[in-house]
């Protein structure tokens, strides 16, 4: 059974300041984020990557990593940008962005015809979340929009620099009930809390979140299809933010009862450099995760 791997890297980056934030060494041997993702996806049994960027990032990649993977497993590219639209749709002059991770991943249609799991680029999951998803995608293969999420904990998954935004998941009996995209989600002593206003919030630190880490199956870009459409046709002129998100989507299906999602959850620490000072915590964190064995040189074996 083919499987790939599929990551989003199209995203401008804006908090992290001056530089392309997914392209910045963290590891050791000058290693990027990407290359630890794409380590523990191929060691999980994924046979292929395809990257999702816009048009303007594509020397860069090939440069920085594209022409080192290709050397190890093969290598696609689909480009997510601004003005492709469906039919009958125009961009906004004012939109200086994409349309968020739902339009990325229909970038793929016609480039993944089988069983892929989603991520992000500038976040490292661990090595479980990646071993979880490929056996159940092997399983469930020819299952028409039977999907599942690698759950993280709350807890394991903030930044020491800011608040951060996490799908916050209501589990029941294994499956996804609900995804709520929320922001401001901060440590808070020995707990967390959502910061708004000055004010905190708490929540459950042992909350299931989503680290937009999803299994999914071909299908799938049927739904993204129409659901792009829709959500273009409601959009007011005025909404040259508004994104087209992949847990909305994902959402919307299981409450059509369209889809079921499975939660495996797993208690790997994330960490990815969403502020500028998150850079250095990460290369620490590899440092470390070096130093345990965790990771040898060179990360690759042909």
């Amino acid at each position: 059974m083919k499987t790939s791997l599929v990551i989003m890297a199209a995203g401008i980056g804006s908090r992290f300041g001056k530089g392309i934030k997914q392209l910045e060494p963290v590891g050791p041997g000058g290693e990027i984020i990407m290359d630890y993702s794409i380590h523990d996806a191929l060691e999980a049994g994924f046979d292929r990557v395809v990257f999702i960027i816009r048009k303007d990032l594509e020397e860069d990649f090939r440069e920085i990593i594209g022409n080192r993977i290709e050397k190890v497993c093969p290598v696609a590219y689909a480009f997510q940008e601004k003005d492709n639209l469906p039919a009958g749709f125009t961009c906004p002059a004012d939109r200086k962005k994409p349309w968020g991770t739902g339009q990325a991943v229909l970038a793929c249609k016609g480039i993944v015809n089988e069983p892929f799991l989603v991520i992000n680029a500038d976040d490292y999951y661990g090595k479980e979340g990646f071993r979880l998803a490929h056996d159940f995608l092997v399983k469930n293969a020819e299952a028409g929009n039977k999907f599942c999420m690698p759950g993280f904990i709350l807890k394991n998954t903030l930044s020491e620099n800011g608040g951060v935004t996490r799908g916050v998941c209501h589990v029941e009996d294994g499956f996804l009930k609900s995804v709520v995209e929320t922001g401001g989600l901060v440590h808070d002593g020995e707990g967390a809390a959502i910061e708004e206003d000055g004010k905190k919030t708490p929540i459950d630190p042992k909350s299931i979140v989503s680290m937009n880490m999803w299994a999914l199956t071909p299908d799938f870009f049927e739904e993204l299809e129409q659901g792009f459409v829709e959500f273009l046709s409601a959009l007011k002129p005025e909404d040259i933010k508004a994104e087209y998100l992949l847990p909305k989507v994902i959402d919307g299906m299981i409450q059509k009862g369209t889809a079921t999602v499975s939660v495996l959850t797993t208690n790997d620490r994330w960490f990815g450099v969403t502020y500028q000072e998150d850079k250095y915590a990460v290369i620490e964190s590899f440092k470390a995760l070096h130093a345990a064995g965790v990771y040898t040189e060179p990360l690759y074996k042909k």
